[in-house]
């Protein structure tokens, strides 16, 4: 017969005992063999993510000694003084894979993000669901799914995930991977069973394939620096869709001179928009999302006056900024996030429209451009247009320049041209003569003074006055705000 406890030591020592062969992960070898690789082991990661000393974790004993927190940990913390739920998968564990108990605790961490309404962050590194018998209980894609556009979701790619892990990154509002990550449906060993293909994982999955797919939008060169990243991306966005961004101190009212030296007069010269941003937001420390897909299109997070907004730019450095399938479909994506969390919305415009041809109908130019114009014309979040140099067609009413779409404001810079299309293009459909083609050249350079003169924008700018006049109108919408309406939008990309 047992004899009953008399007091807390053997029990207390019981349990510290337990949590120390968890908190051992998969052990000093597999640990070893681990760092060698360059990377930190999934506890080091939690530990660099969150504020120094802030992690409280849950489901530590999950697994048994067999499994070692079963393949996960799981907790809460903060960054930035804010609370998260965070997630790491630990690949010294069972290769990182998913069993009964580890679903069950990231689904329940999914649970608490909603119902604390905090922000979601996965760290991933797993080989998918662990063989075995699961039965019948809630998988945590569920819960996951059901937290889009309710809480910002994050997930970073630090080795290889595949399966259903790998399915978590798509779900989650913003994705980022190191150079060492590599994510796809199956590993190169099914591949090679089910197709016969001979592949490594890196040409399977890695950056070089999930940044070009559109996957991940973002790329560390280590473990360090993305989780820097995710801080980064993170600060710039409210713990819920029930509450406003974090504003932090900002510059006021400035001229901006210099975008006259960085923006050609002749709208066929090409440019970087990135400079433009460079001078209009609070300062160039503004965080880019997906800065190699869809380059036509550049999708940024900044402060301008000392509150968080995003941009959606055209490139003219691309193309001349025309609108691709790709960057159709990064901006509508991300103009969903922003508008779910509240985040003002700062348009500008320079493309000669959509990207036409026969390779861009193939593409699906048109569905990505709905998919863009529906997400920003639905958009409830406080929006600001300007046309520095052009905008035509649908390239034009995509980026929010068509009146009563919304805007808090709407400007534009003195010799911008717009329409249906190019007084060039214009000229060719109706086959007209040399003296028809010159008046519409002309008509085309007066374009945003006769837009200007029927209210087509608030107000025609000198480019020095742009971020004084786009600081104002923000100030002036931010000051009607009332208490969030809630979750406006779902921000889970559909086809």
């Amino acid at each position: 017969m047992t004899t009953p406890p008399t007091g807390w030591a053997d029990t207390l020592a019981d349990l510290a005992r337990r949590r120390a062969a968890a908190r051992a992960m998969g052990g000093p070898a597999r640990l070893a063999a681990h760092h060698a690789t360059g990377k930190l082991d999934a506890r080091a990661r939690v530990e660099a993510l969150l504020d120094p000393g802030s992690f409280r974790e849950f489901g530590t004993l999950v697994g048994g000694p067999e499994t070692p927190a079963d393949g996960i940990v799981a907790g809460s913390g903060c960054i930035d003084g804010n609370p998260v739920m965070v997630g790491a998968e630990d690949f010294t564990t069972a290769a990182g894979t998913i069993g009964a108990g580890s679903n069950a605790k990231r689904d329940r961490l999914a649970e608490l993000a909603l119902r604390n309404r905090i922000p979601l962050v996965m760290l991933l590194e797993g080989a998918g669901f662990r063989p075995g018998r699961h039965g019948r209980s809630r998988t945590d894609l569920i819960t996951q799914a059901r937290c889009s556009g309710l809480v910002p979701t994050v997930a970073a790619v630090l080795g290889p995930s595949a399966g259903h892990g790998a399915l978590v990154a798509p779900i989650c509002d913003f994705r980022i991977m190191t150079e060492a990550g590599a994510i796809f449906t199956a590993g190169p060993p099914v591949v090679r069973e089910s197709t016969g293909e001979q592949v490594s994982k890196q040409d399977l999955g890695g950056p070089a394939v999930a940044l070009a797919s559109g996957v991940i939008h973002n790329l560390g060169a280590d473990d360090a620096a993305v989780l820097a990243d995710i801080r980064r991306y993170l600060s710039y966005f409210p713990s819920s869709a029930w509450c406003y961004p974090p504003d932090r101190p900002g510059t006021g009212a400035r001229p901006t001179p210099e975008l006259l030296d960085i923006v050609p007069r002749d709208n066929r010269r090409g440019y970087d928009i990135r400079r433009v941003l460079d001078v209009v937001l609070d300062a160039p420390d503004w965080f880019e999302v997906a800065p190699t897909f869809g380059a036509a299109m550049v999708c940024a997070l900044g402060h301008l006056g000392g509150h968080p907004v995003s941009v959606v730019a055209n490139q003219p450095g691309v193309r001349a900024g025309a609108i691709d399938t790709d960057a159709a479909d990064k901006a509508a994506h991300f103009i969903t996030v922003a508008d779910s969390f509240h985040l003002p919305i700062v348009f500008l415009a320079d493309n000669p429209g959509m990207l036409c041809g026969s390779a861009s109908e193939r593409a699906g130019v048109l569905r990505a451009g709905a998919r863009m114009y529906a997400a920003q014309t639905t958009a409830s979040t406080l929006k600001l247009h300007l046309t520095l140099r052009k905008a035509y067609g649908f390239g034009s009413m995509v980026m929010a320049l068509l009146g009563f779409d919304g805007q808090a404001g709407t400007f534009g810079w003195p010799g911008a041209t717009m329409g249906a299309m190019s007084a060039a293009a214009l000229t060719a459909a109706a086959k007209a003569d040399a003296a028809a083609a010159a008046a519409l050249a002309a008509a085309e350079l007066q374009a945003s003074f006769g837009s200007a003169e029927n209210l087509g924008f608030d107000e025609l700018i000198d480019p020095r006055e742009t971020r004084d006049a786009l600081l104002d109108a923000l100030n002036r919408g931010l000051g009607a705000r009332q208490s969030p309406a809630g979750p406006v939008a779902r921000t889970v990309i559909t086809p």
